[in-house]
């Protein structure tokens, strides 16, 4: 059997020059006063703010209608008065990346999952949630993944107390001292 080399197949997306424009526009079209803020930051990227709420039919319409396949970041940012909610969703083909920010109440944090529409979203939510204590809403296994399981904090919050106050285990005590 002859081993013949099968051609790789090329990547057909591109770079498009003034695509974040164009996908802003886009974006103001749809949502129109749901977009809190839209802004090119830099060529090819995009951030855009919105209330919780608008999370899922604007990630729908960029999924669906404006081609952005990928997601690549879920964090969250705790500002002490609410949190952010914070999405990196990329179109390969155009070269474009948007940056979408879910305002989150601080009293009430809770967001609905994305997981439905990209299923890396699994490990960045239950990350957030694990560190900072956004509850995403619909996630299908939203437990600890960096924590032991018991623990009853969400350390990256700025009301977590800090490490003076913190009741440790030093080796000294472990090996019986006082």
């Amino acid at each position: 059997m002859s081993a013949v080399a099968q051609p790789v197949p090329e990547v057909t997306g591109r770079p498009v020059p003034l695509i974040e424009k164009e996908v802003l526009g886009s974006l103001k079209a749809a949502f129109g006063s749901k977009l809190t803020d839209g802004k090119v930051l830099r060529p090819r990227h995009l951030a855009v703010s919105i209330d919780r709420k608008d999370l899922i039919p604007v990630c729908t319409y960029l999924k669906n209608t404006l081609g952005f396949e990928h997601l690549s970041c879920v964090t969250a940012v705790d500002w002490k008065d609410h949190f952010d909610s914070i999405y990196h969703i990329e179109n390969y083909y155009n070269g474009c990346m948007v940056q979408v920010t879910a305002l989150i109440p601080y009293d009430d944090p809770k967001i609905a999952s994305v997981t439905g529409l990209w299923r890396a979203a699994n490990f960045h939510e239950r990350e957030a949630w694990d560190l900072m204590g956004v509850e995403y809403e619909g996630h299908p296994n939203l437990e600890r993944i960096l924590l032991p399981t018991d623990f009853k904090f969400h350390p990256l919050r700025k009301d977590f107390a800090q490490e003076v106050d913190r009741q440790y285990i030093t080796r000294r005590k472990l090996r019986g001292g006082t």
